[in-house]
């Protein structure tokens, strides 16, 4: 019997009246489970670069590279050509004899390419690591730009986004492939929180950048960012679909489908948001009240069990094939019954005849026939002749229906009384038989005895509790709630003792392993020939060892014990004379599921059938929903020994800037772009909080990109069409003289020394 709790009252939000009990219906919306799906063959565009060629001097590829996505277009494009995960599979195709290759969302046509999925970036950062990977993102790319330039090269100039302190080596790795590899003319690289920065027309201001890998806080003075006063916080949208999938297999480590962190993704953008009160909410969030619209089932793909229904003329013929079953089972017992019957009447037969031949035979004789029957004496035979006609009597009584009890004929045992010296061998025999007769029937009528004195004490003790109950109700019903109470502790004893039992490192376990190695190490080490020193079991408390062994420190009395039918039986009589008992303090209503907190937060406010495919299938986002966006501003909550954003955005304005005007500055233009910054509240949740780190005369204005995701690209094609392109690109020229880590530091890109 499962215990959810042992409470006799239970909290206000867990009880339930007429109206909420409306969440026992089928929830009427449920999502589906996604997958990532395969977006079909993207036709090439060449006509973006018949375009450039009209106007080279202005015109540059833009490629904002993504751990998340790559989006690429170009300068004068209004949004990216082109957007891919930076994904490659690769592999060889036995049939066709053929090297496959598949690239962004190709890479996820069926299951074989997914297997050979590889990623261009280092698990969990923003550094390109894979560079076979990157320079097939790259020829896919520029395949899809259709850029055809003399020898197969790239015959624009540049312009790539990089993350913040981006290494020296993946740069210098970016170099040689571009120029040595596609032979482009000039490259340029810049930090993509700048970038959408400038888009959104940004001079003075805090970037926060939350992205698919980290969140950067970056102070912006003069249009030019102060990079040795940023700060980053390692957590991003990436993280967040992992911790989101570690709870969900935490939640339920049996669930049948597979669960994948593209649908996590998934998840987390469409049905998770930044709680405006965390705590307030968090409390709450299981309530019954609200709680249909707040819990969010997941449905993921499963195969139902169809059962076909039968008519009802199937059912009668069913029916009526399981009575004529019946009817010829009974004729067979009939039957069998009778042969059996005809069998001991000619037995009985046969022996009575026997019994009147020995009347004139000798002694000798007599001996020898019945050693042929494999009869002990006369009194053996007798025996069995009177075993039959009971047998015979019995069998036509149940068939006529007469249920008559025999009469009882008393047991004589006459040869007790004869002295062992009057009698024959034949004689000793009969006595030894009928003092064994005896002591059975003495033994049961002993045990006949006993049961009857039990009945009686059992009847003397309810008059007693009767009497009790009468005289003193009071103190009866406060016996009862202690004697229930006593076994509720011992139901949840005995249970958790079980489950501890199954788990190898508790103390129940332990001491239960201790103890066999105890019994092993007790044996005998060596025996000497012919000999054995074991004298375990000469004790009777040895074998007591056993029962702790298999039950832990259980009596065999504990383990007969029905405790849920003792329960019931005292829950019973506190309903029937107990005014303050009713059936919501039951154990049976404190375990129903509409009472319990685990089901709630498991399967929302409505029960659930184990029998059903549909909803084994099936996952409920609730507390999840605001506990994963809320690691951004606790990352204690998901294990990260790190400040939360808002705390690391007071530290910069409060501790590294002291000049209140280039404070004042900072925040009027408090910027949030990148991917993470979309969720719902996640401006206005920034805002309240960041308000108690400042003064109260500190004028504070919040504002998001106008797209997190895009604005990026967008403010790169935009500077790639000023002047600032020229000055800031690395040529090729420049590239061969001064090698491949050079850079050319500007306002919106990384610097050579930090």
């Amino acid at each position: 019997m499962a215990i959810t709790s042992v409470q006799s009252v239970l909290p206000a939000r867990f009880s339930i009246n007429s109206s909420e009990k409306r969440a026992a219906k089928p929830p009427s919306k449920i999502f589906n489970a996604y997958e990532r799906p395969f977006k079909g063959y993207q036709p090439p565009q060449p006509d973006g670069y018949e375009q450039s060629k009209s106007k080279p001097d202005t015109s540059a590829i833009v490629i904002d590279n993504g751990s998340h996505l790559v989006k690429s277009g170009w300068s004068f494009d209004e949004n990216p050509r082109f957007i891919l995960p930076p994904v490659m599979s690769r592999y060889r195709d036995r049939k066709l004899n053929k090297a496959c290759q598949f690239i962004g969302h190709d890479a996820y046509v069926d299951a074989t390419t997914r297997g050979q999925l590889r990623y261009a970036f280092d698990p969990g950062t923003s550094v390109v690591g894979n560079w076979d990977v990157m320079e097939g993102v790259l020829d896919y790319l520029f395949i899809k730009l259709g850029i055809d330039g003399a020898n197969g090269g790239v015959d624009r100039p540049i312009v790539m986004t990089e993350p913040i302190a981006n290494p020296s080596y993946p740069r210098k790795m970016m170099n040689e492939i571009l120029f040595e590899c596609y032979s482009a003319p000039s490259v340029a690289y810049g930090i993509d929180s700048l970038f959408s920065y400038r888009y959104n027309r940004g001079t003075d201001g805090l970037i926060v950048s939350s992205s698919h890998t980290s969140t950067h806080v970056i102070p912006v003075l003069n249009s030019k960012a102060m990079l040795s006063n940023c700060s980053r916080l390692n957590f991003g949208g990436m993280h967040a679909s992992e911790y989101l999938h570690k709870l969900m297999r935490l939640k339920y480590p049996t669930f049948p489908g597979k669960m994948t962190e593209n649908q996590m993704e998934d998840l987390l953008h469409n049905h998770c948001y930044v709680s405006k009160d965390y705590d307030r909410e968090l409390s709450g969030y299981l309530d019954w009240t609200g709680l249909e619209d707040r819990d969010h089932i997941i449905q993921y793909p499963f195969t139902e069990h169809v059962v076909p229904e039968k008519t009802e003329e199937e059912l009668a013929r069913i029916a009526e094939r399981k009575k004529e079953s019946g009817r010829r089972l009974q004729e067979q017992a009939a039957k069998m019954r009778l042969e059996k019957l005809m069998k001991k009447e000619q037995e009985l037969e046969y022996y009575k005849d026997l019994q009147r031949g020995l009347q004139s035979e000798t002694k000798k004789e007599k001996t020898r026939i019945l050693d042929a029957e494999d009869l002990k004496d006369e009194a053996h035979l007798d025996r069995l002749i009177r075993d039959l006609e009971r047998s015979i009597k019995r069998s036509r009584n149940k068939d006529l229906g007469n249920e008559e009890q025999e009469e009882q004929q008393e047991e004589t045992f006459p040869l007790l009384d004869v002295p062992d010296e009057e009698l024959d061998e034949a004689g000793l025999k009969e006595k030894r038989h009928q003092r064994l007769m005896k002591s059975n029937i003495e033994a049961r009528q002993r045990a006949k005895e006993e049961k009857e004195r039990e009945q009686a004490r059992r009847d003397e003790e309810i008059r007693l509790d009767r009497e009790k109950r009468e005289n003193d109700p009071e103190g009866w019903v406060a016996e009862r709630r202690a004697q229930r109470q006593n076994l509720l502790q011992r139901i949840k004893d005995r249970d958790r003792l079980k489950a501890d039992l199954g788990n190898r490192k508790s103390l129940a376990s332990q001491m239960r392993m201790k103890t066999l190695a105890n019994l092993a190490a007790d044996g005998p080490k060596k025996r000497r020939r012919g000999g054995d020193d074991d004298d375990f079991g000469a004790n009777d408390e040895d074998w007591g060892v056993y029962r702790t062994v298999a039950t832990g420190e259980q009596s065999d009395d504990e383990e007969e014990e029905d405790l849920g039918g003792m329960l019931n039986n005292v829950e019973k009589e506190l309903l029937e004379y107990d005014p303050e008992f009713t059936e919501n303090h039951t154990l049976a209503a404190q375990s129903d599921w509409t009472k319990s907190l685990v089901h709630v937060f498991l399967r929302g406010p409505w029960p659930f059938d184990a029998e059903s495919q549909r909803e084994a299938h099936q996952i409920h986002l609730n507390v999840e929903r605001i506990r994963v966006p809320e690691v951004a501003f606790k990352p204690s909550i998901a294990g990260i020994d790190q400040a939360g954003v808002v705390e690391i955005a007071a530290d910069i304005v409060n501790q590294r800037f002291s000049n209140p005007e280039e404070q004042s500055r900072l925040l009027r233009d408090v910027f949030l772009t990148g991917g993470n910054t979309l969720f719902q509240n996640f401006d206005e949740r920034f805002q309240n909080e960041f308000r108690a780190f400042l003064p109260l005369e500190a004028q504070l204005a919040v504002r998001r990109a106008a797209d997190p995701i895009l604005d990026a690209w967008k403010g790169a094609a935009q500077w790639a069409s000023g002047p600032g392109l020229a000055k800031s690109s690395v040529s090729r020229e420049e590239y061969l003289e001064k090698g491949s880590e050079y850079l050319k530091e500007h306002d919106l890109g990384n610097v050579t020394s930090w």
